[in-house]
């Protein structure tokens, strides 16, 4: 199956399962905050202090404070202020993040000038389309720069619908093999019906495209193109998750209630007949795609008009024509719930027998050296962030700094990164590219970013990321052991995996359809 990364050979990969103490949930900032909210306590309560009543059941203040009297009350404190009464017509007529925004805070931040940069980025800028396939895009757009130089390219793209096939057949051999696993739980249980939720999807991550490579190799784009249903995918992914629901229930029966008369070898032969229905239904929908170790012939010209042509296979142009070694890369997170070390999600992957999903966390100031460091060698950076925070694809800038909350509704929004993890508020949803930083005094001020919806906004399909948005919603840089600081290489070295639960948020990016709602 896929190959895996060299590992020290005197130990095995371990896998302990994770789970976190109770611990602060940032105890100091809540403690301020119920001190706000309590010191006006007396104000809380409804005007005669006693208990309502409802369906003829007694209502205490505390249980329900929303009465009659208190809209009334909650409506002339609101309107007492005039600020509030150009505020109710200023934000009922127009687009709220119009109306808070920072003018000169945005025009200062979003200046597209970076002191480093990499030699061959952008050209072209590619675009995902209705479709959750960023991380495909942020990793071919990491290869398409060695390609561009080592041949002198001004423009190159690798083929993101190759590995989009190769995973959706894969995903659904993975799934099926996961549900095997659990048959003698109920079908209602938790782990049976988060696995029936989203069978495949489009979403994936760093390691499973090391696993794509390592298994199925690259092809470029004019080899094997994009199709309606990979440029819009809703309609695909639905047809497949209902063929994979079905035959989820029939592995399950067979398994339960047959296993004397239906042994190993019978359910095998089921499943090879399911996954080539699959494969039937990604042939027909994205196209026939080549083999591994088919061969193929790759033409192009470059800057000065030269002309070549190369044969080789998918295999080949992976390994000899980028020579990108994938499997020597690794993802730092920056995850403030959980000490640093190595860790792994519980049942989440692509390829049977692949590379486990492999994060080392740690602070958000070593992730910033590693990019830096990439950066600085001429080598863009695959990055896992929350792209729908802060975020103005009109103006290409994310900036946490841009929109004041504060002065348009006299609260503002205080939940730490942290915090907003463990409330579900943030997530990785969306995998990009470094193309270069900004630094003064050495520190990073502003970073540039490759994006894969096409060439929208002032910086035709680049944001400009300030520093503090990159503190908030970054949360994972793909690095190597060259730039990475000893101890993270060590703990990816050790395959003492921390095991987080298959709902863990830091699975998100795996799992979304990320780009589907914007282009």
């Amino acid at each position: 199956m896929g190959n895996t990364p060299s590992q020290p050979p005197h130990k095995s990969p371990t896998y302990t399962y994770y789970a976190r103490s109770a611990g602060s949930e940032d105890d100091e900032l809540l403690l301020k905050l119920q001190s706000m909210l309590l010191s006006d306590s007396e104000e809380n309560h409804t005007r005669n202090g006693s208990n309502s009543t409802q369906n003829g059941k007694s209502v205490s203040p505390d249980s329900n404070p929303i009465t009659i009297d208190k809209l009334y009350e909650w409506k002339e404190e609101l309107l007492a202020d005039p600020k509030n009464q150009l505020a109710l017509n200023c934000f009922t007529g127009n687009d709220l993040s119009k109306i808070i925004a920072k003018t000169a805070k945005i025009n200062k931040n979003n200046q597209d000038l970076f002191n480093v940069t990499v030699k061959y980025e952008g050209k072209p800028i590619t675009n995902q389309k209705s479709s959750g396939r960023c991380w495909l895009f942020a990793s071919t757009n990491v290869f398409k720069e060695f390609v561009k130089g080592k041949y002198n390219l001004d423009e190159f793209e690798f083929s993101q619908n190759y590995l989009y096939f190769y995973d959706k057949l894969e995903k659904s051999n993975y799934f099926l093999n996961r549900i095997l696993e659990c048959t003698d739980e109920d079908i209602d249980s938790r782990l049976v019906q988060f696995l029936l939720q989203m069978p495949e999807n489009d979403g994936g991550q760093w390691d499973m495209v090391v696993n794509l490579v390592n298994r199925y190799g690259l092809v470029p784009k004019t080899i094997y193109t994009d199709s309606a249903s990979s440029l819009s995918s809703n309609r695909l992914n639905y047809l497949i998750n209902e063929k994979l629901r079905e035959y989820a229930l029939i592995l399950r029966k067979m398994k339960r209630d047959d296993s004397e008369k239906m042994g190993a070898q019978s359910i095998g032969s089921a499943k090879k007949s399911m996954l080539q229905e699959i494969y039937n239904i990604l042939s027909l929908t994205l196209g026939i795609p080549p083999k591994p170790d088919e061969e193929i012939a790759w033409e192009y010209k470059d800057k000065n008009g030269n002309y070549g042509r190369i044969k080789t296979t998918p295999l080949g142009f992976y390994k000899d024509i980028l020579g990108f070694k994938a499997d020597q890369y690794f993802s730092l997170i920056h995850d403030p719930r959980n000490v640093e070390g190595l860790y792994t999600v519980d049942k989440l992957g692509n390829i049977e027998g692949g590379k486990p999903i492999e994060y080392v966390n740690t602070s958000a100031d070593n992730l910033k050296q590693a990019a830096i460091a990439m950066l600085q060698d001429n080598h863009p950076v695959f990055f896992g962030s929350d792209v729908g925070k802060f975020e103005d694809t009109n103006i290409g800038l994310l900036d946490v700094n841009a929109w004041d909350y504060k002065l348009g509704f006299g609260t503002d929004i205080n939940l730490t990164k942290k915090q907003r993890l463990l409330t579900g508020s943030s997530q990785m949803t969306h995998a990009m590219v470094l193309t270069g930083v900004h630094l003064v005094d050495g520190k990073p001020i502003r970073w540039r970013v490759e994006n894969s919806w096409g060439e929208y906004g002032d910086h035709k399909g680049y944001f400009v990321m300030t520093d503090d948005w990159f503190d908030q919603y970054v949360f994972q840089v793909v690095t190597k052991e060259k730039y990475a600081l000893k101890k993270l290489t060590d703990y990816w070295k050790s395959k003492d995996y921390k095991v987080l639960p298959y709902y863990d948020p830091m699975g998100a990016l795996a799992r979304c359809d990320c780009g589907k709602s914007r282009h």
